[in-house]
């Protein structure tokens, strides 16, 4: 069994490598989406295919179209989210999704596996939806670009860790 723990935001490639799991765990800030719409592609390592599974064609490309951000209880009340757990608990909640499902472990595994077995993914599918993923980007403008280029920049600027605006020359000229 393969399992999520989304702690912040799950966005693009981070959110299709979430649904890619078979239970997916998020925290309740956790937040959700796919902003390749913002820049005129869309995701194309998977989302489609596992989404259209999971919640239907329709609301997966509304989801995907959309470009906004989801909530952990949005994603929950759609079937994607497994398990919502208070902030800075989503490890605790791991540990207890699998001790709770211990004692039927054989049971849930086939149950997944069936899951798979009726709604493959295939390695073609993959391969002609990356396909037009390229074939989509080849195609991008640059004014896209442009956009692509700010989303990864205002992305930097939330990654950068913070830094302490503590200025040692300051405390010790009021020493």
């Amino acid at each position: 069994m393969t399992i999520a723990l989304v702690q912040g935001k799950a966005l693009g490639g981070g959110f299709e490598a979430a649904l890619s799991s078979q239970v997916l765990v998020a925290e309740r800030s956790a937040q959700f989406g796919l902003p390749e719409v913002l820049f005129n592609l869309f995701p194309g390592m998977g989302a489609y295919s596992i989404l259209s599974r999971r919640i239907g064609q329709r609301d997966a490309e509304n989801m995907i179209l959309s470009g906004r951000l989801y909530s952990a209880e949005e994603m929950h009340a759609l079937g994607l989210v497994d398990v919502i757990a208070d902030d800075g608990q989503g490890e605790l909640a791991v540990l207890d999704y699998v001790r709770a499902h211990q004692r039927r472990n054989n049971a849930m595994a086939s149950v997944l596996r069936c899951r798979q077995l009726c709604n493959p993914v295939t390695h073609d599918e993959l391969i002609a939806v990356a396909e037009e993923w390229v074939r989509a980007a080849l195609k991008l403008q640059p004014r896209d670009l442009k956009m692509m280029e700010r989303l990864v920049q205002s992305q930097d600027r939330l990654a950068r860790p913070q830094t302490n605006q503590f200025n040692p020359g300051l405390a010790l000229a009021l020493a």
